[in-house]
């Protein structure tokens, strides 16, 4: 690793590190390059803008949360990956809460920023594969019901789950939400889009 990699490197784990703990408006450059001990300069020289920076970080996370917990096991059946996949929302909501916070956040500010999401879109696609390699293997081995759109049922359902995640990883979750456990609130969602599917 070149010594330009490694700054690189430094920059973007303590960047990911300060956005998970803070949030995304409220850090600066400055504060970037104050919590590493590098001038302004350093860190535009590497990002010419807080938005590369941005989705240079939830690029890492992508990655990071699909390696660590979308890896699917191919010895199970069609339903069972298909139940795994979704599962492995709730896994990141369990271990990685800041994660869903974090692209709370990252929805919003991209939202108005002139933002090149062409690699974090290739992140995203990788989720879909699992997906659909084990839609696919549970109609070809019968445990799972055919499904008109399928590309609609999985942003429906995706869509679905990160949106309930993200509420519930929130810190501004209302007084009444606290009577229901946010695991289980996860868990019925999950049994829904499974029951739905269930031959």
């Amino acid at each position: 690793m070149t010594m330009k990699d490694m700054k690189y490197k430094l920059i973007v784990d303590g960047v990911t590190e300060l956005f998970l703990k803070r949030g995304i408006n409220v850090v600066t450059i400055k504060d970037v390059a104050s919590s590493l001990g590098l001038g302004e300069a350093t860190i535009y020289r590497y990002f010419t803008k807080k938005e590369n920076l941005v989705t240079e970080i939830a690029i890492k996370l992508e990655e990071e949360i699909f390696n660590s917990y979308f890896r699917i096991d191919e010895n199970l059946n069609g339903y069972e990956t298909i139940h795994k996949f979704y599962l492995s929302f709730l896994e990141v909501f369990i271990n990685r809460k800041e994660f869903y916070r974090f692209i709370s956040e990252f929805d919003n500010f991209v939202m108005n920023k002139d933002c090149n999401l062409g690699e974090y879109e290739k992140k995203l696609a990788l989720f879909y594969e699992v997906f659909i390699d084990g839609f696919n293997k549970g109609i070809n081995d019968d445990s799972i019901k055919r499904i008109e759109d399928i590309d609609a049922f999985y942003l429906t359902t995706t869509h679905a789950l990160m949106g309930l995640c993200k509420k519930l990883a929130s810190d501004d979750i209302l007084l009444q939400d606290e009577r229901i456990n946010k695991v289980n609130e996860i868990k019925m969602l999950i049994d829904i889009i499974m029951n739905s599917i269930k031959k």
